[in-house]
């Protein structure tokens, strides 16, 4: 995957993690994955995505 792409990538994925605040990260990340179909072997890094994310989310909010 070239860098550019990869990078739009982790960007939408941000965007989407904002919008609907997921419960269960992993799965979230599999429905992307899927939904997108996107190149496997990237979970693990997109998973942390979205945990780092959320965890902006939570903090901004306290």
């Amino acid at each position: 995957m070239a860098k550019r792409s990869h990078n739009e990538v982790k960007e939408s994925l941000r965007e989407l993690t904002r919008i609907f605040q997921p419960k269960d990260s992993r799965k979230f990340v599999k429905d992307y994955i899927r939904k997108y179909r996107i190149m496997g072997g990237y979970e693990d890094e997109l998973t942390l995505v979205v945990d780092h994310e959320m965890g902006r989310l939570r903090s901004s909010v306290s």
